[in-house]
């Protein structure tokens, strides 16, 4: 199964700045947030964006990642 692209998930380009990566997670875990989005897949989309970010949000982690 091919990995997932974190950047793909959060909308952002590869070379997006930590501020960048940070407002469009909170865009999208406001809307994807199983409280107030109805669809079946909130939840699974949810973990994947919080994954994608705390990936992503640490320098160390993102290097690795990258």
């Amino acid at each position: 199964m091919a990995e997932k692209n974190y950047y793909d998930i959060l909308g952002v380009d590869k070379k997006a700045s930590e501020s960048d990566i940070k407002k469009a997670y909170r865009k999208l875990v406001r809307q994807y947030h199983p409280d107030v989005c109805k669809d079946k897949d909130a939840d699974e989309k949810t973990s994947e964006l919080n994954q994608a970010y705390n990936t992503l949000k640490d320098p160390e982690k993102r290097a690795e990642y990258d």
